[in-house]
């Protein structure tokens, strides 16, 4: 009975709901608008496309933002990948190297590290460091590569808009007044366009 009346319930919700969707109702005073009359045509400047510069900076970091003509970016974006990819590797092989240092150790073998770390609990302690060190390294660069396209697909659609020469940004000293009848000297950020 109650998955009956639940049933029957739901469903004259739904045929309210699409029965509601036939007319819109658009008040004078609305604050609607309507995008026929009012809405400005977009005008392309840029005959760049991002999901090319997106793909570019993909398959070779820094391509992307050569090929939005932000040739100061190439030698940061590959600075920062070999940056990554020189530790990531530097860690690796320290790491590789406790580990087989450590299970010579276990299996009672001499270790090649005895003049630098004598202690069981000390290799073991350096290889997990090392290791996390590495795992780090590599969450981090990929967030650092995934964040080099999406700034050369971010910085292809921002060619495409005219800017105003008009719009400003300043700092300026300001004098205000505060509730208690009197006067706060400080700084006001200004935009003005």
């Amino acid at each position: 009975m109650m998955k009956r009346v639940f049933i029957s319930i739901l469903s004259s919700l739904l045929v309210l709901g699409v029965l509601a969707q036939d007319k819109p109702v658009l008040l004078d005073d609305s604050t609607f608008v309507k995008a026929e009359e009012d809405a400005e045509l977009f005008e392309e400047v840029s005959n760049l496309d991002p999901q090319r510069a997106a793909l570019l900076s993909a398959v070779l970091p820094g391509l992307g933002q050569a090929y939005n003509k932000q040739y100061w970016k190439v030698p940061i974006v590959l600075a920062g990948m070999l940056t990554f990819g020189h530790f990531i590797d530097y860690n690796n092989k320290v790491y590789h190297a406790l580990r087989n240092a450590s299970l010579l150790t276990i299996k009672g073998e001499p270790n090649p590290y005895q003049n630098i770390i004598s202690s069981e609990a000390s290799l073991v302690r350096g290889r997990d460091v090392f290791r996390r060190n590495r795992d780090l390294l590599i969450i981090v660069g990929s967030a650092f590569y995934i964040l080099q396209i999406v700034d050369a697909h971010v910085s292809a659609h921002l060619e495409e808009f005219k800017l105003n020469d008009k719009l400003a940004f300043g700092i300026e000293p300001s004098i205000q007044s505060t509730p208690l009848f009197s006067q706060a000297v400080g700084v006001s950020f200004v935009l003005k366009f």
